[in-house]
């Protein structure tokens, strides 16, 4: 494969300015709630949920933002668990609010990524906000009234925001709504800012302000309780010391981060100041606190992150005191956003800032752990290609770029250089677009032969003819092509071309699935057809997810459609959501273009002229597809065969056909497969099942890989016998989701396929490694693989249908292999006492004893008797959440199935390459590495083959097939963003960071 590594696409990452988790930290529970997400509110209006998955960090979606839009503040509420008109008992609903630069409260609709409703009022810009502690009852939903309020309704979380004026407003989150409360405090005359809110409890809030107070409400009557001063500002410097944070611990103590650099403990009670430890140079922006009240941590812009732990008393009846444990810089810039869960086995603090870099910070283990650095990197590339004329597309808020690559120089044949003429340059932009209005831009996608190109945002699709003016290397045209203003005002959340350039895919914002036909002509000249009405093709009915009604609901979001993919011939459609369910449809028929204009889908003519009201008579909607120019697409009928997967997919791909002279051509003008139209079938269809390649990769969130039959609706032979459990310790043990795939495939060569093909390569890479994986060939057994093989070879299995027996060897194997369920979520039972072993808590892999530089030793030598005879070395982190057989299992990790899952994230390792290992150059399985033969015979070479050299990589697209030489692979753009060419502002720079401190007095001279 030949690489070009480009660095000019100039996407932009956004700082970060807001940090939530859904759920309040759990102590009690053993492991975190299924509903459980990370918000991150950045400044560019976007907001990415992020699934914790038990350590893996998957980014399921973004909901975009717009121009001049900002998320300053996140927060989540649980509404109150209701009950059913059979009495059973339904979790509450998770919901998403947020502020930014202006005077209102957006609520976001989780299923469609927009926002569902707005609370505004005459109070002033809004700085901050803090959902009221839930009601953690188990009792009925009471109907009684108290002063007038129904204590139904008291459950139910308010929403306390401070204004820029000095004022501070309840809003109700009562019945699904968002509506003024009350107003709690009035402006001061000063009208200090508030600038930090929090909950002490259910009735008391309390509010650090712009003017060195920070302030104490009980909002049933809406008194001050308390002033707190944090007196006059340092000498020299401004007068008014500025709360940029106040948090409030389990047992009621009162934390404040202030503009000092200075971290105060005030009592629960008196609200008199305890303690305060001036650990940072800078401003603190952010406090956070774990779910015991037992540690804080503090972000500043000196970069720092301070550990602060309370300690015993030196003396017997001496008071608790805290103390500054440690302090580590994970950012490059400003800390300005913090947010800590815990359970009894995770324990995390999420950090983000001015370096765009969500950080996870191990709570418990600090020190023992190390920290994990996430993306900053859509998970979904933002980038495209057209190969045939060699264009890469790429877009972020609302611009869109074009730049043509150029052949490398020693791919080109020197015999078709003409002499004199200069090389041309590498790269060169052809083409920008600047959408009008302030939506950002959710989706593109450019045709093969750079034809066309489509651009959508939630409220429009535009659609452009690309034309080349005809010089060597000049600049593309563009033109907008007028599109029916019903069919594409609504906009669209992800949009595809299909590979023959005859469909437009695009996923609504309420999740359907549509497309509409497009009509070339041979004549460039002339402007395609866009047929005026879409098919909107529906996916099986699944059942619902309901889990434990403590975690709360998190509605249509599961449903949330996350992957899309055309077969090669654009016949087979397969869409993936985020619950884990696949659905496909076929394209049947043979095209007619000499027939009429699209029809309209007959069942509404038919359900409106019936006579009969019937539910026994209701028309199937399969039964009369839309048919346009003789085709129809309907859904498969082996789809609801396919089972659900172990977690959401992360890419979605089908096996490139493969050309051969030998296959026949399809059939194209249609004239000898018309379907003539009678009296009793007045619309005619095929129902004849595409032809084609229809072998789909699958790999999930939890990096298991899948290939499927889809027209079987079956797992095909070669999934079958090399399931994940056969896939190297090196890939399995990767941090780093899976972004996309790459097919690398070609006909001739030597005969070394399973079906004789020469080069059946895939190529998946996420943000920080790319790897290859040969699928022409099996992958070795593995030590593991050949003991389970030896002891359950009698064992068989009917199709999907896997037995107990098989089930058995499943759970052996930790989780690996075939762990699919079907739509009744039925995953065995079976007996769940599994080895448990706590290796991590969520962040990074364990820190080897001998790297730990912090603390105490971690071992003790214990000694019996006076002469200390047989000493014994006993390690201090011993027992700690975990048992002597757990600690001697051979460092894999095993988790419990969750109930309201399909399935658990199986075996995730946490001994891969860490944040500060220096593995740029790391590779695994050369292609010139080789496999010894068994017996002694002539070595093969690996089916596989991994680097970590490229990072941080935004996607990597085809863009030629390296000059014409199949041997040498496909051509390919990489597209990397590395964090040090982003424009980011000045940082604080400390007292002894000289040397660059003199870099910048250089430039400023």
């Amino acid at each position: 494969m030949d690489v070009h590594r480009c660095r000019f696409v100039p996407y932009p990452p956004s700082a970060i300015n807001a940090l939530a988790f859904s759920h309040s930290s759990l102590t009690s529970l053993t492991k975190e709630p299924s509903t459980l997400r990370l918000a991150i509110g950045r400044a560019n209006g976007d907001i990415e949920v992020w699934n914790p998955l038990k350590g893996a960090w998957h980014q399921e979606t973004t909901f975009r933002g717009g121009k001049d839009r900002s998320i300053e503040g996140l927060v989540w509420t649980h509404d109150p668990e209701d009950e059913d008109k059979n009495g059973y008992r339904l979790p509450g609903k998770l919901r998403l609010f947020s502020i930014g630069y202006s005077s209102s409260v957006t609520e976001w609709d989780l299923g469609s990524g927009r926002p569902l409703r707005h609370a505004s009022g005459n109070y002033g810009e809004l700085w901050c906000m803090a959902a009221q502690p839930r009601v953690h009852s188990a009792d009925k939903v009471n109907t009684e009234t108290v002063n007038g309020v129904g204590l139904g309704a008291m459950r139910h979380q308010s929403l306390a925001v401070g204004c820029a004026d000095g004022s501070i407003v309840l809003l109700s989150t009562a019945d699904g709504d968002l509506q003024f409360q009350k107003t709690l405090s009035r402006p001061p005359k000063k009208k200090a800012r508030v600038l930090s809110i929090a909950w002490q409890s259910r009735n008391i809030v309390i509010a650090g302000h712009a003017d060195s107070m920070i302030r104490v409400f009980d909002v049933r009557n809406g008194q001050q309780i308390r002033a707190m001063s944090l007196g006059a500002g340092p000498q020299g410097g401004p007068k008014e010391i500025l709360v940029w944070s106040v948090k409030a611990a389990a047992d009621g103590t009162v934390i404040s981060g202030d503009s000092t650099g200075t971290v105060s403990f005030w009592d629960a009670r008196n609200y008199s100041r305890l303690q305060r430890i001036t650990s940072h140079k800078a401003d603190i922006l952010d406090i956070a606190v774990s779910g015991d009240g037992e540690t804080v941590f503090s972000g500043s812009m000196d970069r720092r992150t301070t550990l602060y732990r309370r300690t015993a008393g030196s003396k017997l009846g001496e008071k608790r005191r805290w103390a500054e444990i440690a302090h580590q810089r994970f950012h490059s810039h400003d800390v300005k956003s913090m947010a800590v869960f815990e359970t009894k086995k995770m324990s995390t603090l999420a950090s983000g800032g001015l370096d765009t870099l969500p950080i996870i910070v191990p709570v418990r283990e600090f020190g023992r752990e190390h920290h994990r650095t996430l993306s900053n990197l859509p998970l979904q590339p933002p980038v495209r290609s057209a190969p045939k004329k060699r264009l890469l597309l790429s877009w972020w808020d609302r611009e869109v770029g074009i730049w043509r690559i150029s052949r490398s120089w020693d791919a080109q044949d020197a015999s078709g250089m003409i002499e004199g003429l200069p090389q041309p340059p590498a790269k060169k932009l052809v083409a920008k677009i600047l959408l009008q209005g302030e939506e950002s831009i959710t989706g593109a996608d450019i045709l093969e032969d750079a034809s066309l190109l489509v651009v959508s945002t939630l409220s429009e699709i535009k659609m452009f003819r690309l034309r080349e003016s005809g010089l060597v290397d000049s600049a593309i045209r563009l033109r907008k092509i007028d599109l029916p203003s019903e069919l594409f005002s609504k906009g669209a959340r992800s949009i595809q071309f299909s590979p023959d350039g005859k469909w437009l895919l695009f996923i609504t914002s309420m999740n359907k699935v549509q497309l509409v036909r497009i009509v070339r002509s041979e004549d460039r000249k002339e402007l395609p057809r866009i047929s005026p009405q879409p098919i909107t093709l529906r996916r099986l009915p699944r059942k619902a997810r309901v889990g434990k009604h403590l975690h709360g609901s998190l509605g249509a979001y599961d449903r949330s459609i996350c992957r899309v993919a055309f077969s090669a011939d654009s016949r087979i459609l397969v869409v993936g959501d985020l619950s884990g369910y696949i659905d496909a449809f076929v394209l049947e028929g043979f095209e007619d273009l000499t027939q009429d204009p699209p029809i309209t889908n007959p069942e509404e003519d038919i359900s409106s002229s019936s006579s009969s009201s019937s539910s026994s008579d209701e028309s199937d909607p399969e039964a009369y597809p839309t048919l346009v120019y003789g085709q129809h697409w309907r859904r498969s009928p082996t789809a609801h065969l396919i089972p659900k997967l172990p977690s959401a997919p992360l890419i979605i791909s089908f096996r490139p056909v493969i050309p051969s002279p030998a296959l026949p051509t399809a059939l194209t003008n249609g004239t000898t497969a018309h379907l003539h139209p009678t009296r009793h079938n007045p619309h005619p269809h095929s129902r004849d099942l595409p032809k084609g390649e229809d072998r789909l990769f699958i790999l999930t969130a939890g990096h298991q890989l899948y290939e499927f039959d889809v027209l079987a609706g079956k797992i095909s032979d070669w999934s079958r016998r090399n399931p994940t459990s056969t896939l190297p310790m090196e890939f399995r043990n990767i941090k780093d989701r899976a972004m996309g795939c790459v097919w690398d495939v070609a006909a001739s060569g030597p005969k070394t396929g399973e079906n004789g093909d020469a080069r059946q390569r895939i190529w998946l890479y996420g943000s920080s490694w790319l790897w290859m994986f040969d699928l022409g060939r099996d992958f070795p057994k593995t030590e593991e693989e050949d003991k389970v093989n030896d002891k359950d070879e009698g064992e068989e299995r009917d199709g999907m249908n896997i037995t107990k027996s098989a089930k058995r060897k499943r759970k052996r194997r930790g989780g690996q292999g075939l762990t699919l369920t079907h739509d009744d979520g039925d995953q065995g039972g079976g007996d769940r006492k599994r080895s448990k072993k706590q290796r991590d808590t969520g962040a990074g892999s364990r820190i080897p004893a001998h790297e730990i530089q912090t603390g105490i030793g971690r071992s003790i030598r214990k000694t019996v008797g006076p002469e200390g005879r047989d000493p014994q070395l006993i390690d201090l982190d011993h027992g700690v959440g975990e048992s002597d057989n757990e600690r001697d299992s051979e460092g894999f990790e095993y988790y419990d199935d969750d109930e309201e899952d399909s399935s658990a994230l199986m075996r995730l390792r946490r001994s891969g390459h860490d944040d500060d290992d220096d593995d740029d150059d790391k590779e695994t399985g050369e292609p010139g590495e080789e496999e010894e033969e068994e017996g002694g015979g002539k070595p093969k070479s690996l089916p596989y083959w991994g680097t970590y050299k490229y990072r941080p990589i935004l996607g990597i697209v085809p863009v030629g097939d390296c000059g014409g030489h199949e041997k040498a692979g496909v051509e390919v753009a990489l597209v990397e963003r590395p964090v040090f060419d982003l424009d980011l502002p000045g940082r604080y720079l400390g007292d002894q960071e000289w040397s660059e401190r003199k870099d910048v007095g250089d430039l400023g001279g």
